[in-house]
Order: C-alpha cells, then sequence, then structure tokens
C-alpha cells in the first residue's frame, strides 16, 4: 500500500489548505474552533463561499457541480476543511438527499432541487427515523396514500436532526403496507416543510442543547412528481446514502484536532509537581489514541480507493464504527483533561476556563456518533455478514 502522498497531491494539500485558512472568515473558524458555531448562518455562509468556488459538492456528478476528484483527494479536502475549523458543508444536503436525486431523480428533480441544495437555499433534513423505526429502519409506520396526482402521507418522525431550520425534508414512507418483505414497501419522498399538516416539536438533550425534534405529518399532500426514482424502491436509495453518511461520519480530521487540543491543554493543567502531560499513564493513552487515528486514516485512504475502483461499498461500515468511537473517545479524553472543573457550568471564565464547561456538554453530545448513520452494534452486524461472511 503507498503510504506518502504524491506530489500533485501534496500540492492539492497545500491548496486546499491555503483556501480554507484565506477565503473562510476568520471569525467563522474561531467560533467553530471554540464550539460555538452559529446555525443556520455559519453553515449556510460557509456553503455558499465553497459553492461559489465550485467546491461544495465535490462527489456529486460533474454536471451537477461536482469535482473529479480521486478518493485521496476527497479525503484531503474534508481532512483540511475539519484542520482549518471550517464548519462542514450541510450533510444532509451535500452527502445524503443530493446524490440521491442526482443518482435516481429524473431530469427535472435534477433542475429543481440540485443547484439549490447545492449553494444551501434549500436546508434539507431528514426523515428516517420513528419512534418504533431506529436502527430498524424497515419498521416504520409512516404510510403515503396516493389520491390523484398527490400522496397524503400521516405519521411522525422522530430524532429529525436541524429541523427547526429546514425548509425541506427528504422521507422513507412506506406506500405498500402489503408488501411480502418489509423494505420493499418503502419509498422516497420530497416534503415541503411549509406544508399544512406539517409540525415540528423541540426534543431538549442532556446538554441542554437543541438539535433534533420530533415531526407530525397529518394528511400531508405531497405532489406525486415529488416522488424520488420508482414507486416502493426507496429502500435501495437508503442504502445508497447511507453508505455516503457512513463514510463522512469517519472525521478524522476532527479527532485529530480535539487529540491535539488534548494534548496542549493536558501540557497547562498542573499535577503534583509538575503538568498532566508528564504523567505516563496519560501519555500512554493519548499515543493509543494517535495510533488509532493514524491507522484510521491509513484504512480510509486504503478502503475508499478501493470502492472507487469498483469494491465492495460495505467497507464504509468499518471506517463508520472506528470514527465513531474513536470521536467519542476524544471528547471522554477532554473531559478528563479538565477533572472536576468540567462540573461546572455558566460559571466565570477567569475561575474555569470554557473549554472545561463545555468538555461534558461536547461529551454528551458525541454520544449521538454511534447511534445516527446506523448504530454502532448494526454496522458491527453488518460486518460480520457482508465482510467476514460470519
Amino acid at each position: 500500500m503507498r503510504m506518502r502522498l504524491t506530489p500533485e497531491e501534496a500540492k492539492f494539500r497545500a491548496e486546499m489548505k491555503a483556501f480554507f485558512e484565506n477565503e473562510i472568515p476568520a471569525e467563522i473558524r474561531e467560533r467553530a474552533r471554540r464550539g460555538e458555531t452559529r446555525e443556520p448562518d455559519d453553515i449556510v455562509a460557509v456553503q455558499r463561499i465553497l459553492n461559489a468556488h465550485g467546491i461544495a459538492v465535490p462527489n456529486w456528478p460533474v454536471e451537477w457541480g461536482g469535482k473529479d476528484w480521486s478518493a485521496v483527494q476527497r479525503h484531503i479536502y474534508l481532512d483540511e476543511m475539519n484542520l482549518a475549523h471550517v464548519p462542514e458543508p450541510l450533510t444532509f444536503n451535500v452527502d445524503m438527499v443530493g446524490p440521491v436525486i442526482a443518482k435516481f431523480g429524473d431530469e427535472d428533480l435534477k433542475r429543481r432541487f440540485l443547484p439549490a441544495t447545492a449553494n444551501l437555499d434549500i436546508w434539507w433534513c431528514q426523515g428516517f427515523s420513528e419512534p418504533d423505526a431506529g436502527s430498524d429502519l424497515a419498521s416504520l409506520r409512516t404510510q403515503a396514500v396516493l389520491d390523484g396526482d398527490e400522496f397524503v402521507v400521516n405519521g411522525q418522525k422522530a430524532w429529525t436532526t436541524q429541523a427547526q431550520h429546514a425548509d425541506w425534508m427528504f422521507a422513507l414512507v412506506r406506500t405498500d403496507p402489503d408488501a411480502p418483505k418489509r423494505q420493499a414497501g418503502i419509498s422516497f419522498l420530497l416534503i415541503d416543510m411549509s406544508s399544512p399538516g406539517v409540525q415540528v416539536r423541540p426534543t431538549k438533550l442532556l446538554d441542554g442543547g437543541h438539535e433534533v425534534n420530533e415531526v407530525f405529518l397529518t394528511d400531508v399532500r405531497v405532489p406525486a412528481e415529488n416522488l424520488v426514482g420508482e414507486l416502493n424502491a426507496g429502500w435501495s436509495y437508503a442504502k445508497f446514502l447511507l453508505a455516503n453518511e457512513r463514510t463522512r461520519v469517519t472525521r478524522v480530521g476532527l479527532t485529530k484536532n480535539r487529540l491535539a487540543r488534548a494534548k496542549r491543554l493536558a501540557a497547562e493543567t498542573p499535577l503534583g509537581k509538575g503538568v498532566l502531560l508528564d504523567d505516563p499513564l496519560f501519555r500512554a493513552r493519548l499515543a493509543e489514541l494517535e495510533n488509532q487515528l493514524l491507522a484510521l486514516e491509513l484504512t480510509q485512504f486504503r478502503a475508499t480507493s478501493q470502492v472507487e475502483a469498483g469494491g465492495p461499498a460495505e467497507v464504509a461500515s468499518v471506517l463508520k464504527l472506528r470514527g465513531s468511537e474513536l470521536q467519542e473517545q476524544a471528547t471522554e479524553l477532554l473531559v478528563d483533561v479538565a477533572g472536576p472543573r468540567a462540573l461546572a457550568a455558566d460559571g466565570p471564565e477567569d475561575v474555569v476556563p470554557d473549554w472545561a464547561q463545555r468538555s461534558v456538554g461536547e461529551y454528551l453530545t458525541y454520544r449521538k456518533v454511534g447511534i445516527y448513520g446506523g448504530s454502532s452494534e448494526i454496522q458491527r452486524t453488518l460486518i460480520a455478514s457482508t465482510i467476514l461472511g460470519l
């Protein structure tokens, strides 16, 4: 396996690094570094800058704004974006619904939605999970019944991230309740969030934030032309979407940032006659995480190249599983660096640093990465059955 970047790839990395540092406003990057990104304003601003330079949706077909980049270049792009503390383009737009419409939608849907999706003129949310259908997504019960040239949708979606900002939802709905297999009766439908009968109710999280929502759909009428692809073929489109999401969730660059931050803060944290970074157990723990992250990055290079060459897409489950585990462990490490200071909340920053006060909230929030996109338990099952053949 090739372990070094080619001169062309090294040049590309330098170009990406310079772009993110020079073109994305410093105040946006500083807010992101501090964990204080303003939503939706900062995300919209960044995505429109990227789109103006033609690099908002590099994973899309070239005719719809994509870039003819290699798997290594796409990894470098995301890595440098994360390292520069640039808020990522909205994943619902860039990695989820956009590629689905580009691959499976008709030309009218592409013209209507893809340019606005790339420029974040439309903010999308994902209507997959339900109260009784999370990891077992095929159990979803939200129904869409065809009535003339419209679908009438009734049901409930849960854990709908950023629905409070969303203009549209891409949803999995049951269109054939009598299908012999549950997966065979599901369709992929685009729903205008301003439609009568759509109600968004916030769900308060452990850290006190409002990121996810319940969405209630009561007799919502959706034009039949908003169906993506074929009727009852939505399960295949959802699997295509989730493979894209799982690869993106790896987020090696973000974990690099957190480990570097933990190392810097540990060097400033008194312990006995020295500092925390001098403690051999802490140093060993940090070194182990750094080595595991390097192994993940090399695996990501290899795996994405294999997929690009026609290899099995199921390797995305490996990247998603290990990437989410390391993200969780990195946030836990920062809590341990903060120590008792992590218990403070809303205190004066000159007494308890702001980063320490936010560490527990960040730790709690990042438990989600082992759930969304398919829980870690689901990923292990997929790895066992599709890769290991167990």
